[in-house]
């Protein structure tokens, strides 16, 4: 590949990716304001641009700034931080080959698994929520389906016939 082409190619990585953490943190601090971005019940409208690794590997470093940035805005624990931005890197990552390997209607699947699995670890240890892990991870769950599932394939639908022209294929 010509210099300029790589350079151009990197130039779109680096745009995409910034363009997702903004509308991942940008989403997360507006649900905030409602006071559903966080706590036992949640429902992070942000977390629907966790099937954008179906179309783009540009949205995994996206999301996990985006995660990471919001989750600092928002003032959320240390652990809440790391681990939780670890969970949003964890399920993009697997929306990335699930969905590419397996298929495409299994995109929301893995962010749902990783905060169904990890957050109610973070709710109850870093913030003493008492609901017990398993109430929690029914919870947290059920607002990563509405979330990751239900909002997520929708977006997933909604950009799909345009998806060369939002992410311009990288030559």
């Amino acid at each position: 590949m010509p210099p300029e082409k790589n350079m151009k190619s990197k130039a779109l990585f680096i745009t995409h990716g910034a363009v997702i953490a903004a509308l991942y943190t940008v989403l997360t601090v507006f649900i905030a304001a409602f006071n559903l971005a966080s706590g036992a019940i949640q429902i992070r409208i942000s977390e629907a641009l966790t099937i954008l690794p179906y179309f783009t590997p540009a949205a995994i470093p996206g999301l996990f700034i985006g995660c990471l940035l919001s989750n600092i805005i928002t003032g959320a624990a240390i652990w809440d931080v790391i681990f939780g931005s670890l969970a949003t890197l964890i399920g993009a990552i697997g929306t990335y080959f699930l969905s590419r390997k397996v298929n495409k209607w299994l995109a929301p699947v893995p962010p749902i698994l990783a905060n169904t699995l990890i957050i109610p670890f973070v709710l109850t240890f870093a913030y003493g929520i008492p609901d017990g892990i398993p109430f929690l991870m029914l919870t947290v769950g059920a607002g990563e389906v509405l979330s990751c599932g239900v909002l997520g394939l929708i977006l997933m639908l909604a950009i799909d016939p345009v998806r060369h022209k939002v992410f311009m294929p990288q030559e």
